[in-house]
């Protein structure tokens, strides 16, 4: 979605050939996850990630969280200290429980450590390409790099703000697709709009809690990266975390709905564990996360 926001970009890189062959083809487009919006001329999609990290001055990852380790590894040498890694990823490793910042830090050399941002906020992938009026948060630990990736990313209808506070950024993008599945659910079983107002607030609540308990700044819970992004994921046509929670509300199986998504992956079903089980780590009460992890998981009885 960021290629039609960045100025000059220079690669895109995928694992898949299709996706290669399809953004490379005479339509330049991705027909896999954004058929019908034609991809810039001056983009090219390659499989190699030695020749993209090569050729970028950013290098955006864009996976789900189980994927990062293995997305990484491959080009942790390859990375320079005068690149910026920019984490487009929001989830929690059920694992370790672990960010994405944190699994980086793990990963990729100390040399890198002070280069990685993150880029988080209410931004449909859907509407981005459309380049309709986007706003989004970078967070960075050094706030010279963050500004870095927001002067490179910001255009007219894709605007960035910047924060040092990666923890509570990283904690709002990840908590809120739980959230979003509550909020599915509390809509497939039509209980009103009050209902979802409530949830949308006490889950703003035990976001907040829990990114404190963690050391983020509370202040950011009320911005883009908390409650604009819980706001838009929750009640959002398009959130894919709030259409399982739809989904499940109206009776269906959780194997039926993810395995008719076409791919496309709702962060919120996997959360939902490293959510439940941060909370108990972090001695945070969560109802409503907790409730949601039973759901999911089968331990309601």
């Amino acid at each position: 979605m960021l290629t039609n926001m960045l100025r000059s970009p220079n690669w895109w890189l995928t694992f898949t050939s299709q996706v290669v062959s399809s953004v490379n083809g005479t339509n330049r487009e991705n027909s896999t996850f954004l058929p019908g919006h034609k991809c810039p001329d001056t983009l090219t999609a390659t499989s190699n990630m030695t020749e993209a990290v090569a050729n970028s001055e950013l290098v955006l990852m864009v996976v789900p969280t189980p994927y990062i380790a293995a997305t990484v590894k491959p080009i942790a040498d390859l990375l320079r200290s005068d690149q910026i890694f920019v984490s487009c990823t929001k989830g929690i490793l059920n694992d370790t429980l672990e960010t994405p910042h944190e699994i980086l830090l793990r990963l990729l050399p100390r040399t890198v450590h002070s280069q990685l941002a993150y880029l988080s906020g209410p931004s449909f992938a859907a509407e981005v390409v459309k380049q309709l009026p986007t706003v989004v948060t970078i967070a960075a630990q050094e706030d010279s790099v963050a500004a870095r990736v927001q002067a490179l990313l910001s255009t007219p209808r894709f605007r960035c703000y910047r924060t040092t506070d990666v923890t509570g950024v990283e904690l709002g993008g990840a908590l809120k697709n739980v959230l979003a599945i509550a909020c599915g659910i509390s809509d497939g079983l039509d209980l009103g709009n009050n209902a979802r107002a409530a949830l949308i607030t006490r889950g703003m609540n035990e976001i907040t809690k829990m990114a404190v308990a963690k050391g983020g700044n509370p202040l950011t819970m009320n911005g883009l990266a908390g409650m604009g992004d819980l706001v838009l994921t929750c009640t959002g046509d398009l959130s894919r975390n709030r259409t399982v929670g739809l989904r499940l509300g109206r009776g269906e199986k959780l194997s039926e709905i993810t395995s008719s998504m076409h791919g496309a992956v709702a962060e919120g079903v996997l959360t939902s564990k490293s959510a439940h089980n941060l909370a108990l780590k972090l001695s945070v009460e969560c109802p409503i996360i907790e409730g949601i992890y039973r759901v999911i998981h089968g331990k309601t009885g």
